[in-house]
């Protein structure tokens, strides 16, 4: 019976740092609050969102383009040539040398920050700490404040398979608050409407579908449509519903733009859970399947499904040219970015 008092006490450890968990975020797990989003206006240090590559943009800001001409910062002197403006001639240099210098100088231009979230229904799931819509919308609050302390303008997309909310750019904090409203409308929106779905469903052998269309890559176009040559542009979903309709989008995308895709998984999802002694139910509203969970066998069937899954989402948004982010549900984002992601 020793392993049985081992197993209540690494459950009962793991509901309690849960709990305090929980009670940090000043959450339930499930649904969204503006004041979790709130909080994290003072964690922006969590998370780097300075330029990865050369920013391209055609309005002025506070980032110097990669092109040389006219600009406020200085960038080096060279040679006069045909055509230069001789009111950059540098006179200082052009006396010390005997030969004509003009300055050059870099432009600063500006970044926008797009965030699209991912709120559909393989996101209403979580098996430990939060669902993963929740740490998706958390992630989402993170970047937007961390944008805004950084003087960028921040809009974007909140969508799942039923709605989204389309935020053009704002600057200040207005740009902030307007897109926390839209994560928290959208979250608890999206759960509510989830969990009443699968009310209505009980009984029948065959869930009910709402929508047969390709949410996800329609709204990937639309943030193509959005996303403004030298912009930073963060996707957060589970890459569950990435096609090769969204796949070349998002190509188009990170053509001319920064592109983050940040992958939210459940733990739940990569591995099942150690147990010595359990038989479950998996079932998906047709099909039903028994897991025996003291098999060392089906942890590995299982592990390499999901091992496969997830690599061959990650090389589709590589090959699309995102850099990729992995977080989970079983830790709070703080904790994650802090110490590192360990599923």
């Amino acid at each position: 019976m020793n392993w049985l008092r081992q197993a209540f006490s690494q459950k009962q450890s793991a509901q309690q740092n849960s709990q305090e968990q929980l009670a940090e975020l000043g959450s339930n797990g499930v649904l969204l609050s503006i004041e979790e989003l709130i909080a994290y206006q003072g964690k922006t240090s969590l998370i780097n969102l300075a330029p990865k590559q050369h920013v391209r943009s055609q309005m002025s800001g506070n980032y110097l383009a990669r092109t040389k001409g006219k600009g406020m910062e200085f960038d080096e002197v060279r040679h006069y040539q045909t055509g230069d403006d001789i009111r950059t001639i540098d006179w200082r240099v052009t006396a010390r040398t005997g030969k004509t210098h003009t300055k050059l100088f870099r432009e600063e231009v500006e970044r926008p920050v797009l965030i699209a979230t991912d709120l559909g229904e393989t996101m209403n799931f979580g098996s430990q700490l939060l669902f993963k819509s929740l740490q998706a919308s958390h992630l989402a609050a993170l970047l937007a404040w961390n944008a805004k302390a950084r003087g960028d303008r921040i809009g974007g997309i909140v969508f799942n398979q039923y709605q989204h909310s389309e935020l053009k750019p704002r600057s200040r904090q207005q740009g902030v608050l307007h897109y926390l409203h839209a994560l928290h409308e959208g979250q608890n929106f999206s759960v509510n409407q989830q969990l009443s779905l699968n009310q209505t469903n009980v009984g029948h052998r065959k869930p009910v579908q709402q929508t047969g269309h390709d949410y996800f890559a329609e709204n990937c176009a639309r943030l193509r449509q959005l996303a403004r040559p030298g912009s930073l542009v963060y996707l957060i979903t589970d890459g569950y519903q990435l096609s090769e309709t969204a796949v070349r989008h998002l190509s188009q995308i990170s053509q001319h733009c920064e592109l983050v895709v940040a992958l939210i998984n459940d733990p739940l999802e990569c591995a099942l859970p150690e147990q010595n002694s359990m038989t479950v139910a998996i079932t998906d509203g047709e099909q039903r399947q028994e897991l025996n969970l003291a098999s060392k066998t089906t942890h590995q069937h299982y592990q390499q499904a999901a091992d496969q899954l997830h690599q061959q989402i990650d090389q589709q948004l590589q090959k699309a040219g995102a850099r990729l982010l992995h977080l989970h549900t079983g830790q709070s984002l703080e904790r994650q970015l802090k110490y590192g992601v360990s599923v």
